[in-house]
This record gives structure tokens, sequence and C-alpha cells, in this order.
């Protein structure tokens, strides 16, 4: 595996809370999972290759650890799919 280059724009992954931690009265199949986790982007601190612990700075100056998950990466968000009940609420709810 390659060194990905210092200043690289990358994302790092850690655990908040880990599920030792957390409330007692969770349901069973949740409890079993790290939920509180943290993904946050920024600049590579060091080089380093994926997996790593590696440090970053954000663009607001912020350095963060974490295990350094993906190299470049994008932002692939959405509001989901359409929903059709929403889609009639101003047109007079004629299609």
């Amino acid at each position: 595996m390659s060194k990905i280059p210092k200043g690289t724009w990358v994302e790092v992954e850690r655990i908040l809370v880990s599920a030792d931690r957390q409330d007692p009265a969770r349901p069973v199949d949740p409890a079993k999972l790290p939920s509180y986790m943290v993904r946050v982007s920024g600049f590579l601190l060091e080089d380093a290759e994926l997996g790593q612990q590696v440090r970053i700075r954000t663009i607001l100056g912020k350095v963060h650890l974490g295990k350094l998950r993906i190299q470049s990466p994008s932002y692939g968000h959405s509001f989901g799919h359409t929903v059709p009940e929403l889609m009639r609420p101003g047109r007079g709810g004629a299609l």
C-alpha cells in the first residue's frame, strides 16, 4: 500500500462513545454497536496509509485524531427519495 502524502485532503473516523459507555437502558441490538462515531475531513499532517491512526487539520484549523478512512472524500448526501404526498401542497392538490 502506498503512502498518502502530508497535506492531502482526507477523512478520518473515530469513536466518541464506545458501546460499553452507553446508556444501559438502550435496546440490546444497538448497544452492541459503537453508535457515537464522528467522521471529519481535513488535511493530513504526516504521510500515512489508509487504516493508520493520524492527525488532520480542518479548514477551521482544528486538529483531530482518527483512523484514516478515505483519500479525497466527496460529499454524497441527499434528502432521500421523493415523497409524492409532499409534492401536492402548493399545487392545490392537482396532479
